[in-house]
């Protein structure tokens, strides 16, 4: 069996680390590398991506692994010390593994339980989906923490040109105030501009003359963005700007409400007609909704700039489709809000399957109780015949290479046995917490899906539904992702935590 191994830390310090623990790339070599002796593999390659987040799958190691194993048919395995390390958002989880089942390439996790069955696919689904949970919910959170920072007059970022960010009082306090040093010369350059005689051009020049120059490269001018997002920026008078809305801020204006609106009509005068680049629509249910007549996908459009539709995409590519009612996006996504209120796994239900969690746990845990007890006289054994041999060498009763064979041997076999006790002591605990989770997003997903912001929407909608079928404006069916589809059907018999095998992958396959 031959393997690659991938590895990935999403800091420059946890890159530059050699610590043993938690999730250095030290840390994960050396659990990837044990997992692959012990499983008698070939270590073809390992791929590291130092410093990498995860949150995308632009990483420059990830795509140089996922070429080689569409060239490489020898590769029959990718190892990993967790599914986070792969991908943290499902979207990318899904097209990677995609990509690896392909090319007939297996992904292990050595961590996590991965099984080639339904349920196995169900708790590495629920893995990813953690992961970008997670992500997701830190990014809300730290968004959620920002827009608090600017209602009560403050600024979450970087100081703008002409202001710096400091510290003070005893509760040392972020704020920005002026820049002694340049904010003077800010002052000049929009009085200059507000004259009409200045171009952008001229400010950039003004400003290198004062010293105001690029960041990057002190020998350069300001670039013109810069420029113009300050003759832009409300801030200067005192007011934030934060996602459209402005809010009264706690720091001193630069300059007048008056001089600000004189410039922003020049500015506008003289771009007027300069192209903007526009977002493609990227509508949290795209994706999502299917036509019940063609099962070809909905687009969205919007008319006359305000009005946001939904439309199916078959009657444009003359597919015969009969659905030539546009759908409102306001009325489809309340359809949708419903939908999720309708699907919402009921307490009970929720308890009988947690019920049936706890009754094969309290199996498993007492034949993994045997196996423990089996696993740590083994271990005694070895660490006795590993103290037994070094005697022996001591009073040289065996030589050099029969001590250096058997200390091969009896490290190989402490190993192995150390290995499968660790996996025993926490897949138990882990896969409970997995399946609580699971449970919990379930029974919740009505109200968690109403108060959870676009992003978290579309997480929701990936994580639920493979389509939802729409005909003539309404919702008349929809398909479950393999993911929640035992999970949530009453009937849910099929749904069991581990198969004969046991929580440890019998194949490498997924």
């Amino acid at each position: 069996m031959n393997c690659l191994i991938y590895l990935r830390v999403s800091t420059k310090e946890q890159a530059q680390t050699n610590e043993t623990e938690g999730y250095s790339i030290a840390a994960q070599r050396k659990a990837c590398t044990k997992y692959v002796q012990e499983k008698g593999w070939t270590l073809v390659d390992e791929y590291t991506d130092r410093g990498e987040s995860a949150r995308s799958a632009h990483r420059p190691m990830l795509q140089e692994m996922l070429k080689r194993v569409k060239e490489d048919k020898s590769i029959n395995s990718v190892v990993v010390h967790k599914i986070d390390r792969l991908a943290r958002n499902l979207k990318d989880h899904v097209e990677i593994t995609a990509t690896l089942q392909k090319a007939k390439v297996g992904l292990v996790s050595v961590v996590e339980n991965i099984e080639d069955t339904a349920s196995g696919k169900l708790v590495e689904g629920i893995h990813a989906i953690v992961a970008e949970f997670y992500s997701s919910n830190l990014a809300a959170e730290v968004q959620k923490g920002m827009l608090e920072k600017v209602k009560q007059g403050g600024w979450p970022h970087q100081a703008p040109l002409g202001y710096k960010n400091v510290r003070e009082g005893t509760r040392n306090i972020a704020m920005v105030v002026p820049d002694s040093v340049a904010a003077p010369h800010v002052k000049e350059a929009f009085k200059l501009y507000a004259t009409g005689d200045f171009s952008l051009d001229h400010i950039q020049d003004f400003l290198f003359d004062r010293g105001i120059t690029n960041k990057k490269n002190s020998k350069k001018t300001l670039a013109h963005v810069t420029v113009s997002n300050m003759l832009t920026n409300p801030f200067y008078t005192g007011v934030v700007r934060y996602k459209g809305i402005e809010y009264p801020g706690k720091h001193e204006p630069l300059i007048s409400r008056q001089l600000f609106q004189k410039v922003k009509s020049i500015y506008e005068v003289r771009n007027h007609g300069v192209a903007v680049r526009t977002r493609k629509n990227n509508h949290y249910l795209k994706g999502t909704l299917y036509c019940a007549d063609c099962g070809s996908l909905f687009s969205i459009d919007t008319a006359k700039g305000k009005y946001t539709y939904f439309f199916c995409l078959g009657i444009k590519r003359g597919r015969g489709c009969t659905h030539t009612k546009h759908v409102a996006a306001a009325d489809i996504e309340a359809q949708v809000e419903g939908l999720y209120e309708n699907v919402q796994m009921s307490k009970a239900t929720a308890k009988k399957l947690s019920r049936r969690f706890d009754e094969e746990l309290v199996s498993k845990q007492a034949t993994n109780a045997m196996e423990k007890e089996l696993l740590g006289k083994r271990i005694a054994k070895l660490a006795h015949e590993q103290n037994k041999l070094m005697q022996a060498y001591y009073s040289e009763a065996i030589p050099l290479h029969l001590l250096k064979k058997e200390q091969a041997r009896i490290e190989s076999e402490m190993a192995t046995s150390e290995n499968r006790l660790e996996i025993l002591n926490a897949q138990l605990g882990e896969l409970r917490e997995v399946l609580d989770l699971a449970l919990e997003i379930a029974t919740q997903c009505g109200f968690g899906y109403k108060t959870a912001s676009d992003n978290v929407r579309r997480f929701y909608n990936k994580a639920f539904f493979e389509k939802i079928l729409v005909k003539d404006g309404k919702i008349v069916d929809y398909e479950y992702t393999d993911l929640f589809h035992d999970l949530m059907s009453e009937g849910s018999d099929k749904l069991s935590l581990v198969g004969d095998g046991g929580l440890e992958p019998p194949t490498p396959c997924l």
